[in-house]
């Protein structure tokens, strides 16, 4: 495809409706398969399958770790261990309505980076950016409580899966913003490797839970049963969606890929409405204030950078003048 613009917004479009997609089918899989081994079923053979194309694309020589192997696996172990695992072991604890918390805290991401950055890298964000954190916290309070703030805190059974999908959440950010370090490799190697890293622990993790009886060995007729949900979760939100984010990401930039978040919320509601799941009044409202929240901030900051560059235009213009 000649428009790069088109193509990114192809694939991270894809991306995001196959991650809005995932959770109401990761549901259906956990009635014969639980998330720990489902994880490992799943990004196994993800592993597989991105390892094969970058033999195939690279060669042997992509497979080098040039001395950046702990960070790799840190950043790998953040993505397909604590985002991959905790977000669907928290998915599975909540029950049906794990499907929309999990939705609604992964499109929480974008606001989450923003928090951390001014954190740890001390970029303060805008005042409006802040007002949109704060509108999106309440869209997923929402969504999470119910609208029943009391109860929600005041029984584990509910506030513990959350906090594992919160963390899950902030896993993602941080591999997300962990690819800064690897911005000579491609899209491919990047995620090939991390991959390849994080699921070697998330393994270990299974084999620890598998030990302490936390959870067994699934038999071969629930794998074969899971086998269509494992099967898309591995095509769509695995390989696909992986590799056309990043890929859509450098063509479009951040800051316009981010638009597409918006879609995860909202298939997972779609889905699950299709799907005759009980989808309350909260859903509904917190879902439309954090697309809200996300769509005006990403205006603001758009036109903000316009301003920017038209002052700069601008400025230059006049000493060229002079």
């Amino acid at each position: 495809m000649k428009n790069p613009v088109l193509l990114g917004s192809i694939l991270c479009f894809i991306a995001a409706v196959s991650w809005g997609a995932m959770f109401p089918v990761a549901h259906a899989a956990f009635i014969h398969i639980d998330p720990f081994y489902f994880t490992i079923f799943r990004y196994g053979a993800v592993t597989i399958i991105l390892a094969a194309l970058l033999l195939w694309k690279e060669g042997k020589r992509a497979f080098r770790f040039e001395g950046k192997g702990l960070h790799l696996w840190f950043f790998g172990t953040m993505a397909f261990t604590i985002y991959n695992l905790f977000i669907f072991w928290g998915e599975d604890l909540l029950g049906q309505s794990g499907v929309m918390t999990a939705s609604i805290m992964e499109s929480l991401m974008p606001m989450i980076s923003v928090v951390i950055s001014w954190m740890i890298f001390k970029h303060r964000p805008f005042p409006f950016t802040l007002l949109c954190v704060f509108i999106a916290f309440i869209g997923a309070v929402l969504v999470i409580t119910k609208g029943d703030i009391q109860a929600f805190l005041g029984t584990t059974e509910h506030f513990i899966p959350s906090l594992l999908i919160f963390v899950a959440v902030i896993g993602w950010v941080i591999y997300t913003m962990g690819a800064n370090e690897f911005s000579h490799w491609s899209a491919l190697r990047y995620s090939t490797l991390s991959c390849l890293l994080g699921t070697i622990t998330a393994l270990f993790v299974t084999l620890g839970a598998t030990m302490f009886g936390y959870v067994s060995v699934p038999a071969a007729n629930d794998v074969a049963a899971a086998g269509p949900h494992l099967l898309f979760m591995i095509i769509f939100p695995g390989v696909i969606a992986l590799l056309g984010w990043n890929i859509g990401v450098s063509m479009l930039s951040p800051l316009n890929a981010l638009l597409f978040i918006n879609f995860v919320p909202v298939t997972t509601l779609f889905i699950s409405i299709v799907q005759g799941n009980a989808v309350t009044v909260f859903d509904l409202a917190g879902t439309v204030l954090i697309v809200i929240s996300l769509l005006s901030n990403n205006i603001y900051v758009r036109m903000l950078e316009k301003k920017k560059a038209d002052h700069s235009t601008q400025s230059a213009l006049r000493e060229g003048i002079s």
